[in-house]
């Protein structure tokens, strides 16, 4: 029995967790907020922003120091969702051309509340398998673009900041 060997051949990898910033420099939740509706109702990209570049070197730093990931920034956008609002199901890539196709999406509750992502996977022959995580405020949740998922509002307005890495 010592000649049994295992090697995984693919491993999907989701992070998630509260951005914990340091006291004094908490990411500006309303000023953000403030930019993403402004930039949806304008129809033009989501412009830099202070808060924004705080929230998005915090990710990137911390995990390229816990997980060993260097993460470039490819597109950022903010979504608006209104109470009982759901998305269709959504994939970050484009598989007719994954060479400019970003390697990630994070998701971050910018003001959410009552809200959920839901990813839907197939586990070999465990087809139509799912993982629910709720999203809130200052959460975040990070997966390969090729992830399909959906996002699921309950019962609040919300905003969520997309932002979308290619892994280098």
């Amino acid at each position: 029995m010592n000649n049994i060997q295992k090697k995984v051949l693919s491993e999907t990898n989701l992070y998630y967790g509260m951005v914990e910033m340091p006291e004094g420099f908490e990411i500006d939740q309303e000023k953000l907020s403030s930019d993403i509706l402004q930039s949806n109702l304008q129809q033009k990209n989501l412009k830099f922003s202070i808060p924004w570049d705080m929230l998005n070197k915090y990710l990137i730093e911390h995990i390229r120091l816990k997980y060993n990931l260097n993460l470039c920034n490819k597109e950022t956008f903010g979504n608006i969702f209104f109470p009982n609002e759901k998305t269709n199901l959504l994939l970050q890539v484009n598989k007719v051309d994954l060479r400019n196709s970003p390697d990630y999406v994070l998701l971050y509750g910018v003001n959410a509340k009552d809200c959920s992502v839901i990813f839907y996977y197939d586990d070999n022959r465990r087809k139509g398998k799912s993982w629910e995580i709720e999203l809130t405020t200052n959460k975040f949740v990070m997966f390969p673009s090729i992830c399909t998922y959906q996002i699921i509002n309950k019962n609040n307005l919300n905003i969520i900041q997309t932002i979308t890495y290619e892994y280098i």
